[in-house]
């Protein structure tokens, strides 16, 4: 599967999809981006006034590119969206710095474990300044529909 094809493979579309590109990945690791757009739907109310990425929005960003998107290129030709599903199992992610509407985000996350289709990944989170925004793990399942 090309790195290309992989984001289209995702059970994801807008408004709930928060990968835009896959920057690079491999057997260990994989790194992506996502932007959030001024207009995007969580933020009419998270805060009045300041709006402000809520944390499981960043939470589940990291979990799109670090568990569901990695689990998709591990799975190497196995996976067919008709056929599977994901779930996220778990997650302890803490926060360091708030995400603004139009930061663009970073994710990078290397494997701890992958078998029986569940996958574990140590996930970091940095804005386009270097500064990181999140980090913790994440961990998730593909499964036969």
């Amino acid at each position: 599967m090309d790195i290309e094809d992989i984001i289209q493979e995702l059970p994801y579309s807008k408004p709930f999809l928060f990968v835009d590109k896959i920057l690079e990945i491999d057997d260990d690791h994989i790194k992506g981006s996502y932007t959030f757009l001024k207009d995007e739907y969580f933020y009419e109310g998270h805060f009045k006034d300041n709006p402000i990425t809520p944390g499981v929005i960043l939470t589940e960003c990291m979990a799109q590119i670090g568990m569901a998107c990695f689990g998709i290129y591990l799975l190497k030709g196995e996976w067919n969206k008709a056929d599977f599903g994901v779930a996220m199992t778990s997650s302890d992610v803490n926060f360091y710095h708030p995400v603004y509407p139009e930061d663009k985000v970073t994710v990078i996350a290397t494997k701890k474990y992958f078998r029986f289709n569940k996958l574990k990944c140590k996930v970091t989170m940095y804005n386009t300044k270097d500064v990181l925004v999140a980090k913790g793990i994440v961990a998730g399942v593909a499964f036969k529909k």
